[in-house]
């Protein structure tokens, strides 16, 4: 069994046995220790903002979607009602169908000469940090089949 002498090579520690790395004038240079830790950290910044937009973008398209059902849906429920397969005023009830799926008519309009033909236009609020930039729009347009 070898005994180790205090001081010995064995008994330094890492940074005691490497050699403190110099410039060309002899001044000891920085150190990269930790390096690491700061370029994971600017990756996992990165990442949490590119997740962050792509939930927001997601948002988005999910309100936009919400918009054009309910103006298809209500474009529908007032094309019934304009050609009387449905009791009642037909811009009233697109504003009821655009309301019972979560979005607010905008516009409402029969196209001439039949006004059988229903313009609508929805709209959807957008929450959060995509308020600014306004709703998300639906249109649609609903009438009878082609004749023909």
């Amino acid at each position: 069994m070898t005994e180790t002498v205090p001081g010995t090579w064995r008994n330094r520690t890492r940074r005691e046995r490497e050699p403190v790395p110099r410039d060309a004038a002899g001044r000891a240079r920085a150190d990269d220790r930790g390096s690491g830790s700061v370029h994971a950290l600017t990756l996992a910044m990165v990442l949490g903002v590119l997740l962050l937009a792509v939930l927001l973008l997601a948002q988005a398209g999910i309100a936009a979607s919400r918009a054009g059902r309910a103006a298809d849906l209500a474009a529908l429920a007032a094309a019934d009602t304009a050609r009387g397969l449905v009791a009642g005023e037909p811009c009233a009830a697109a504003r009821r169908a655009a309301s019972d799926n979560g979005a607010q008519l905008e516009l409402c309009r029969l196209v001439p000469p039949e006004l059988v033909v229903v313009d609508v236009r929805t709209s959807v609020a957008l929450g959060g940090p995509l308020a600014p930039f306004g709703p998300a729009l639906g249109v649609s347009r609903a009438g009878p089949p082609p004749v023909g």
